[in-house]
Order: structure tokens, then C-alpha cells, then sequence
């Protein structure tokens, strides 16, 4: 209906410039409204908030139709206020959208594009997002991979991680190989027709050239694989960078709860600072998982495989706050396994997060948690990187165990107790923001970019060109 009366109205416009001016004057239109060209017509005596509210009840595409009937709808058909809304009614959430928008939309390295600069246009980001193709996602992970496409809500797979594949004497290009033969031939698709975004293993730490070259020879390996399958463009970021991504942050200290290890990296503006100090405790949620088995065949608690420990870990054990005071309480609760029945835990629950932060429990000679974290934050503090001190104070945890409850709680607190005033005033710490699959969402905001894959990714091309020049 709005669509016929505007219409109407800019037809009766160009046939009868006379009745248009009388018009004007008996409604009294501000003299910036005075010509044609830059009239609403009969909408002319209404606020702009309600104009703007009339059209968020319209579809996107009716909204750009009325932005062709003239210079004055276009303003406001085209306006970002409008189409934050639209953008709003997606599936995506929109801190995430405008997150990405504005700290990823150029690449890396990375810059950030203000709203109010007039570099951005909500209408074209809109309208670039609808048109990006579709990725597959592939989250290596260290425990098991995750893979999906980057248009659903979550990851639709999960496999072994590709160490797994072949044996220990295979080379890394055939592990590799059958590792994304596996999941491309289990989502049916073809490698040529999409990109991929793979997150890069977190390994090789230390910042010396000797790890440098070994994650450059992964890195390398990847890329080769992908492009002798045919796939288009590759897009390749470090696990912990985009568990920050998913975060809404670019830079902070990731912690992250592996497999085997724990590792502590500090990022700044997306970068790994590898120069300042990555810390590695030498257990992790293997561990957790073991500790965990100790205790139930202490109490007498019978079960039929690891699988099941690491389920009862998942769905019972927690992080006290105070530890202490826990130990006097009635913890006792009791879940069912499929197939295996009921189990009922009692202080194993929070006993099992508890190594932690007192590894001797386990009977480990090992830094506790908040010890590797704030001796990061030292060395940031120490290297002086930039004038405000507040970009390592954001801490983000990734990983299975990490989504325990009351661990980011408890970390909050012991390092707020563990370190100066001067370093622990405005610590946050942040739990892993979509559980077990954070960095998959990390990259999905990447793949949905209205620039993707733009300069996020490298072609085929590209990349034997720079292999060239760096040989």
C-alpha cells in the first residue's frame, strides 16, 4: 500500500508541478524540502522516526524499491539506521555482525572502521553478506576436529584431528590429504566449488626460527594439500585468534585448555605476540579426565570406558569458587550415561577442575593456572607494547574443559589476588562464548564478512607466486 501511494504520489508530481507546490505550503515543508526532487509527497508532514518505523515493517527489497522513486526516499530508504535493523532480524547476532563490520572488515592487518566515519553503509553490507557464497569450515582442534558449513548455526561433524590419520611414520602431506578427503567426502561436497577457512593447530610456541619454521612448514602443507585438491581460495588463522574473534575482541590473552596442554597467548590487534612469551603448562584435559577416573575407582565407582568419565566430567564437574569452604558442603549429584545407567558424584565434581589451579592434588609438579596467566600478563605489562595496558587484561578461555562452570569466575578471582593493583584493576574473564565450538564460530564470523573472501583469503595463484619469491 505505502509502495502504490508513493508511486502515485511521484507520478502526480511530474504531471502537476502546480497542486505539488500548493501542497507543500498548506502542510508548511521546510524550505530543504521545497523541490521535487527531494519531496516525500504526501509523506511529507510525517517524522522522520515514524517514516523510518513504517518501512522496518517492510521487506529489504520493498525498502530499495522506494529508494528509486526519488532523491528524498532514497535518503531514507538507504539510511544505516534503517538497515541495522534488517540486519538485526538475521540469524546472526548483531554485536557479532557489527563486530566483524568494523575490526575484520579490512583483512589483516587488521583496522578498525568507525560507524559514524561514513566508511560504512549498512544497505551494502546487507546486500554484500546476502551475495557471499558459502564455506566450509574446518576447526582442527585438539581433542577432534569440527567442521560445517559457515551459513548453519553450528558445526554439522566432527572427526579426528588429522594427526589420526595414517600412521606415525606417514608423512604430513598424506596425513593431511585424507584428513580433508574424510570431511569433504562426508559433507558431499566438491572441493573446487567453495572456499575453506581452516584454523591453524596450536603448536610450535616458542618464538625461536626453528618453531617459526615448523609452523610455517605446517602452514605451507595445508595449503598445498587444499590447492592440489582445486579448492578456490584458502583462508588459514590461528585457533586462539579466532576464539578472541568469537569473543567480539582483537586483542586480550587467549587461554586456552587442549587435549594435552594448556596453553596462554597473549594477541594483539590480531597477531599472536609470541616476541612477549607464550606459556605452556605441560597437562591438560586428558588430564582433568584422568584425575577424574583416580577418583570414581577410588569410591568404588564402576564404569566401561573413558568415554564415559569424560561425559559425567562434562555434565557434573564444576570449579568452586572457594575450595575450602566447598569441601564442607553437600555436593552430591547424579546424572545418567546412555547405556551405561546412573552415577552419582559427590566432592569428585569439583575436586577434578580444582588441579588447576593446586596441580599437586594430581600429584603434578606443575604452574597452576592463574600462575601461567599472570606471569603473561607480566611480560605484557613489562614489554610496554602500546600506551594503554588494558588489551592484555581481557582474558578469553577456549576449550572442552574450559566451558566448566565457575572456572572463569574463579581465575577472575585468583588473579585479581595474585597480581599488583596496578595490573589486576580491570581484569575480565571471559568463558569460552560458544562452548566446545568457540573458534568455529571465530571463523564463521570471517566467512560471513561482506568482503569474504576478499583479502581474507589466498588463491592458488597467489600463493605459488609467493612460494616462488619466498624460495
Amino acid at each position: 500500500m505505502i509502495l502504490r501511494k508513493v508511486w502515485g504520489s511521484v507520478w502526480n508530481r511530474s504531471n502537476s508541478g502546480k497542486d505539488l507546490m500548493n501542497h507543500q505550503r498548506a502542510i508548511n515543508v521546510p524550505p530543504l524540502l521545497l523541490s521535487s526532487s527531494s519531496s516525500l509527497g504526501a509523506f511529507d508532514q510525517l517524522p522522520m522516526d515514524i517514516l523510518v518505523q513504517i518501512l522496518m515493517m517492510m521487506e529489504p527489497k520493498d525498502a530499495v524499491k522506494l529508494g528509486l522513486t526519488c532523491k528524498a526516499w532514497k535518503c531514507v530508504a538507504s539510511g544505516n539506521r534503517l538497515w541495522i535493523f534488517y540486519l538485526q532480524c538475521s540469524q546472526e547476532p548483531w554485536d557479532s555482525i557489527f563486530f566483524a563490520e568494523t575490526s575484520l572488515r579490512s583483512g589483516y592487518p587488521l583496522r578498525m572502521i568507525s560507524s559514524q566515519s561514513g566508511e560504512l553503509s549498512f544497505m551494502h553490507i546487507y546486500s554484500q553478506r546476502a551475495q557471499v557464497p558459502g564455506s566450509i569450515i574446518i576447526d582442527g582442534g585438539s581433542g577432534y576436529c569440527k567442521f560445517g558449513w559457515s551459513k548453519y548455526a553450528s558445526p554439522s561433524g566432527r572427526s579426528a584431528t588429522f594427526l589420526e590419520f595414517g600412521n606415525i611414520e606417514s608423512p604430513i602431506y598424506a596425513r593431511l590429504q585424507q584428513f580433508f578427503a574424510t570431511i569433504f567426502t562426508r559433507m558431499q561436497v566438491k572441493p573446487s566449488m567453495q572456499p575453506i577457512v581452516v584454523s591453524l593447530p596450536l603448536c610450535h610456541f616458542d618464538d625461536t626460527e626453528s618453531a617459526k619454521a615448523s609452523r610455517r612448514q605446517l602452514k605451507t602443507a595445508i595449503f598445498n594439500v587444499l590447492f592440489d585438491m582445486n579448492v578456490p581460495a584458502v583462508c588459514a588463522v590461528n585457533q586462539a585468534v579466532l576464539a578472541l574473534y568469537a569473543a567480539r575482541r582483537t586483542s586480550g590473552i587467549v587461554v586456552n585448555i587442549g587435549f594435552q596442554v594448556i596453553t596462554i597467548l597473549p594477541i594483539l590487534h590480531g597477531k599472536v605476540m609470541r616476541q612477549v612469551g607464550v606459556e605452556v603448562i605441560g597437562f591438560g584435559a586428558l588430564k582433568l579426565t584422568g584425575f577424574l577416573k583416580e577418583k570414581m575407582q577410588e569410591n568404588n565407582i564402576s564404569f566401561q570406558s573413558l568415554y564415559t568419565v569424560r561425559t559425567l566430567k562434562e555434565k557434573l564437574c564444576y570449579v568452586a569458587l572457594d575450595y575450602k569452604a566447598e569441601l564442607s558442603k553437600d555436593t552430591q549429584a547424579s546424572v545418567e550415561v546412555s547405556g551405561e545407567g546412573w552415577f552419582t558424584l559427590s566432592k569428585e565434581r569439583f575436586q577434578t577442575g580444582e588441579i588447576l589451579f593446586q596441580p599437586r592434588l594430581a600429584g603434578m609438579r606443575a604452574m597452576s593456572l592463574h600462575q601461567a596467566v599472570s606471569l603473561c600478563m607480566d611480560h605484557c605489562d613489562a614489554a610496554g607494547l602500546t600506551g594503554d595496558d588494558s588489551w592484555f587484561k581481557t582474558v578469553v578461555l577456549t576449550g572442552g574443559s574450559a566451558c566448566l562452570p565457575g572456572l572463569s569466575e574463579r581465575l577472575e578471582r585468583e588473579l585479581q589476588d595474585h597480581l599488583p593493583s596496578s595490573i589486576s584493576n580491570g581484569i575480565r574473564v571471559i568463558p569460552p562464548p560458544y562452548g566446545v565450538d568457540t573458534s568455529w564460530h571465530g571463523a564463521k564470523l570471517i566467512s560471513n564478512l561482506s568482503i569474504f573472501p576478499g583479502p581474507w583469503c589466498i588463491t592458488r595463484k597467489q600463493f605459488r607466486r609467493k612460494s616462488r619469491l619466498m624460495w
